[in-house]
């Protein structure tokens, strides 16, 4: 089950290509990456936020699955489900080419940490618990 839905949208630009000429692997790492901050940015608790309120979310494990190659000049759509928060952020992503077809998937999981201590936190920020069950409750 899913707390959380976000679509981000991207176009695969000549540079993320290797000398095979489809997207280097490294560059899905990337493309998570730039859409959970756009996520983040949607929930309205960015890493900065969280910053801010002294907590941190490092990458704690990561999960790939490569299905089939993007290609240059792709529009790919990568769907973010947010499965969990407690005790750390879950977060499954399923990508998507031109043609609807399904090439990549993963999961990362990030544990909040204290900024301060270094500790781990196994309870969300209630800043970013909020968000999500706002933004749950709108759709």
């Amino acid at each position: 089950m899913s707390l959380y839905q976000f679509e981000y949208h991207l176009k695969v630009s000549f540079e993320d290509l290797d000398p095979m000429n489809v997207v280097w692997h490294g560059n899905y790492m990337r493309y998570m990456e730039q859409a959970r901050c756009e996520l983040l940015d949607k929930l309205g608790y960015t890493y900065m936020d969280m910053k801010s309120d002294g907590f941190a979310y490092p990458v704690a494990k990561i999960k790939v699955k490569y299905i089939k190659p993007a290609l240059f000049r792709d529009n790919l759509t990568l769907r973010l489900d947010i499965i969990s928060i407690e005790p750390a952020l879950d977060i499954k992503y399923t990508m998507f080419n031109n043609s609807g077809d399904k090439i990549f998937e993963g999961q990362t999981m990030q544990i909040c940490l204290n900024t301060t201590t270094m500790q781990s936190i196994y309870t969300p920020p209630r800043r970013l618990e909020l968000a999500i069950k706002r933004l749950s409750d709108e759709k």
